[in-house]
């Protein structure tokens, strides 16, 4: 018999799985939370998430739908006022005509994009994703067995990809185009005319389907906010996607919700009745509060984010080697810090790649950021200014600090 004692256990686990890889923003803050945990004070820069408070009236409307009794399962596209209330929203802030029956309420703004991957996309077809994209996108596109296909925006264009480079990209195969704006990580925004102009290149090509994830719409600096759903020729082959974490600091509810044309959303609900259902009936209350209660309260959230992206970038400007665009949304700075790579830590490392330099900045100055890789742009880190002032302020002069010694 041969001698199997030296073979390597074969996984048990799925190829699919095997092929994805773990979200970059959640494993830095695993990586800064361990350190909280053995008392290191950090500073964590690395995940999307507001520092603000759900607005109390949302709060109040889920207590009492506690008090009333609201806890039995849903309809699992949502329950038929939330639905009706996320088509108001969309006739009121983006002029866009919707039916309760073309609305997906998800777990999660997450959701609603990995339904509408795996709803659309088939093994070998290709999706185009423009970079630098959020972490989850290329690994969703993976799940699905596409072909997820890299598109880089140029950082002299805010990183945003133009009309003439999707019209190159496009093949045979192309399915589906994916992007978000007001961008993660980027902070870049689309304009109407840059959306108009991809929405003509889309229309030649009438074959292939996009995906907006507008999360982070009412962070937004620059005044008007452009959908791709407003362009007739292609209205009907744009998924919109949406939710309440950014907009109202409602991360911990995990509700979001995606807008299409009927059979698409209706193939939506089919993917979620299978996998989650309906989302939790309380957390639907408070969405439902929340669009009712306007967004007055988003508006001032939007003020200091505002005040925190022009205080860091007036400390950014003066760390040498920091090349870092305006954001015109979200509340994120993307800098190209390729100037630290290939250069010696003071342990004796080489800081090879963004990577390695995030490494180096959560354990020398204790401040956690992500790697650009993980967004699609290598040469490039995301850190967050979804944080207090002072914090931000220590945060980069620790980082300032830091740098130096490379």
């Amino acid at each position: 018999m041969p001698d199997t004692t030296t073979l390597a256990p074969v996984s048990p686990l799925s190829h699919r799985l095997l092929a994805m890889n773990e979200s970059a923003t959640i494993a830095m803050a695993k990586k800064a939370r361990e350190l909280m945990a053995t008392g290191i004070d950090v500073i964590n820069l690395s995940f999307g998430e507001p520092d603000f408070q759900t607005p109390q009236y949302i709060k109040d409307a889920a207590k009492q739908a506690l008090d009333d009794g609201y806890t039995f399962y849903t309809p699992v596209p949502g329950i038929p006022e939330l639905r009706q209330a996320i088509c108001d929203k969309f006739k009121r802030d983006n002029q866009l005509d919707f039916q309760p029956n073309q609305i997906v309420v998800s777990t999660g703004a997450k959701q609603a994009l990995a339904n509408a991957v795996l709803s659309l996309v088939n093994p070998g077809e290709e999706v185009i994703v423009f970079a630098p994209y959020w972490v989850s996108y290329e690994e969703m596109v993976k799940l699905a067995e596409g072909v997820p296909v890299t598109l880089v925006g140029t950082l002299e264009n805010e990183y945003k990809v133009t009309a003439a480079q999707l019209e190159a990209a496009i093949t045979p195969r192309t399915k589906l185009i994916m992007y978000s704006s007001p961008c993660n990580p980027t902070g870049a925004v689309f304009s109407r005319e840059e959306l108009g102009e991809i929405a003509e290149v889309l229309a030649r090509h009438p074959q292939v389907y996009a995906l907006a994830d507008e999360i982070y719409e009412y962070i937004n600096f620059v005044g008007e906010h452009a959908s791709l759903a407003h362009f007739d020729e292609i209205k009907d082959r744009v998924i919109t996607v949406n939710g309440f974490s950014k907009g109202y600091a409602m991360t911990g509810w995990r509700l979001g919700y995606l807008a299409a044309r009927a059979d698409i959303a209706s193939a939506c609900e089919k993917m979620q009745s299978q996998i989650t259902s309906g989302t939790c009936s309380i957390t639907q209350r408070a969405g439902l509060a929340a669009l009712r209660g306007g967004r007055a309260s988003a508006d001032e959230m939007v003020a200091a984010y505002r005040r925190r992206r022009d205080l860091v970038l007036d400390i950014v400007k003066d760390i040498p080697g920091f090349n870092t665009p305006t954001p015109s949304g979200a509340f994120y700075i993307f800098p190209e810090v390729s100037a630290y790579f290939n250069r010696l830590a003071p342990d004796g490392s080489t800081i090879r790649d963004s990577s390695d330099l995030a490494l180096y900045l959560l354990h020398d100055a204790h401040v956690s950021a992500v790697s650009g890789d993980a967004f699609g742009a290598p040469e490039c880190m995301r850190f967050s200014t979804a944080a207090a002032d002072d914090k931000l302020v220590e945060a980069f002069r620790r980082i300032k600090a830091s740098l130096a010694k490379l």
